[in-house]
């Protein structure tokens, strides 16, 4: 293999730090509706890729066979509603409960592997899954003390990891035969087209936005887009699946540190003991199934 031109390790850090500014960025645009905000993190990242799509990978489409593009397709409307569900989550939730809920999606992928591969658990893989859903349900019952319409939010964020969880294991079969570049570019095409019928279907404003949500709106579709994803794909050239795993699973963290510096969010204690049993329960889970399995890799498209 050989040498790769810089340090994969500091392109995980590097990733992590990227995707952990989604949450916030969503927060600071809380005023325009979730699905604007996830159409625009979409559209502008598409319209930054068409250039280098069609002037290097425009022969793939010829490429791409009627059932991969059914997959690709169905997965992108899952990515579309995975946004929906998770932006609109942080309108009730806190940062901290939202983005540590979302990443319990690697435990759905395997429970999806399970359902429709026949994929097989450890016991290892069984009980660290307890740890983290209990976990899940202390940062529940937290919130629900504070206020119900914060229940609220952590389900839609859970529900968000499931909706996240179907695109990646829709999106896997035919991942495998187009290249990262072609697949990303279909994907997120059909999420934006998904956005915009979902937009205008609930007559939600797509101008009059000030300059600052449109600067938000971009750095969402460059910092958790591409400097997140496709640094942890292009990783995978160089380390281990479970070494990004578990690099991603500090996304909650970063999310949390940034929301109280910028937001001026803070953590509660069930939100303190949820999590960490959280993210000690997914580094269990991704010791106990380390394999290669490209549902495991990829996070929120966070």
């Amino acid at each position: 293999m050989r040498v790769p031109p810089f340090n994969p390790y500091i392109a995980v850090v590097i990733g992590v730090l990227s995707v952990s500014t989604s949450a916030v960025l969503v927060k600071l645009a809380s005023n325009a509706p979730a699905a604007i905000i996830a159409n625009y993190r979409l559209l502008i990242a598409v319209i930054l890729m068409a250039p280098i799509m069609f002037l290097k990978y425009r022969h793939e489409f010829k490429l791409i066979t009627r059932k991969d593009w059914l997959l690709s397709t169905l997965a992108g409307i899952f990515l579309a509603f995975h946004f929906i569900l998770w932006f609109e989550s942080l309108n009730y939730t806190s940062v901290a409960s939202s983005v540590v809920l979302v990443t319990l999606q690697p435990i759905f992928a395997f429970l999806g592997t399970y359902l429709f591969f026949k994929e097989r658990f450890t016991s290892g893989a069984i009980i660290s899954m307890i740890i983290a859903l209990l976990g899940s349900v202390i940062i529940s019952w937290g919130d629900f003390q504070i206020s119900g319409m914060a229940l609220f939010g952590d389900i839609l964020a859970f529900i968000g990891a499931i909706a996240i969880t179907a695109y990646f294991l829709l999106g896997q079969n035919a991942r495998r035969r187009l290249s990262l570049m072609t697949y990303t570019f279909v994907v997120y095409s059909v999420s934006s087209i998904t956005l915009i019928i979902y937009n205008v279907l609930l007559q939600n404003p797509f101008t009059g936005y000030s300059t600052n949500y449109w600067l938000i709106f971009l750095a969402l579709a460059i910092f958790p887009t591409f400097f997140g994803h496709t640094l942890f794909n292009w990783a995978l050239k160089w380390l281990s699946t479970s070494t990004i795993s578990m690099a991603i699973v500090f996304e909650p963290i970063g999310a949390s540190v940034l929301a109280y510096f910028i937001l001026g969010e803070k953590i509660t204690w069930s939100q303190w003991l949820g999590g960490t049993i959280v993210i000690f329960g997914l580094f269990l889970f991704i010791l106990s199934t380390n394999r290669k399995s490209s549902v495991t890799i990829h996070k929120k498209v966070q």
